[in-house]
């Protein structure tokens, strides 16, 4: 009798951190936050930060999990994982790397040709330390490197990237404006409602001075009109 074969485990963790310091998170939560604010009306994008991805059914030590990854074709949703070959086969076609002090050269040269061999379309290298930022786009079976990386604009994402001062990062949406952080759009959000705050108290006291208007004609003995023809 031949044994049946033990289910394969895919373990959701690979027992690292998803950033070495606060500043590799920062750029992490950005960019990948970012992405998920630009696809929020597209159920068939799929974005996720620090998740592993198995691309070889059966294989459980073929793993990598981006900084930051975009399955275009994919549903939203909870994944664990992204196990490929239950995803339609389909690769993430977009990943990004943010760089720490603890990155080596041969770590990096491992994930490129990890992204190279299954399936990237797009791959994106940031170094918040240094202020670098590399690209490599697909062409046929190899990742090319991207020549000039500012003004850069995604063909997947139509995302436009741009050092700042100092060699920040900025990404730019298709329709010109910034990817913000949580920062940012809490402090917009705040300022909006503090707008639209003085804005009905500017309404209710014009409301109330049509009022003592009114009332001061109704004791000189003359009735307000009250718009009607």
């Amino acid at each position: 009798m031949i044994a049946s074969e033990e289910p394969v485990f895919y373990p959701e963790s690979d027992g690292q951190p998803m950033a070495e310091n606060t500043e590799q998170f920062h750029w992490i939560v950005y960019i990948k936050e970012g992405l998920e604010w630009l696809f929020a009306a597209d159920p068939t994008v799929f974005v996720a930060g620090d998740l592993l991805w198995y691309p070889v059914e059966g294989k459980n030590k073929i793993r990598l999990a981006p900084d930051a990854m975009v399955a275009f074709g994919r549903p939203k949703g909870r994944r664990g994982s992204y196990l490929q070959w239950k995803e339609g086969n389909i690769p993430p076609q977009v990943v990004f790397e943010v760089l720490s002090p603890g990155n080596t050269a041969l770590e990096m040269t491992r994930k490129f040709q990890f992204y190279q061999r299954y399936g990237v379309e797009e791959y994106y290298v940031y170094d918040p330390d240094s202020g670098g930022l590399d690209g490599a786009i697909r062409q046929g079976a190899v990742l090319e490197a991207i020549e000039e990386m500012e003004g850069w604009i995604s063909p997947r994402l139509g995302v436009r990237f741009e050092r700042m001062e100092q060699g920040e990062l900025r990404l730019w949406r298709p329709d010109g404006s910034p990817f913000e952080s949580y920062t940012e759009l809490a402090g917009r959000a705040e300022q909006a409602e503090q707008r639209a705050g003085l804005a009905e108290e500017r309404a209710e006291q014009a409301e109330q001075r049509v009022q003592q208007l009114a009332e001061q004609l109704r004791q000189l003995g003359l009735e307000p009109e009250n718009g009607e023809g």
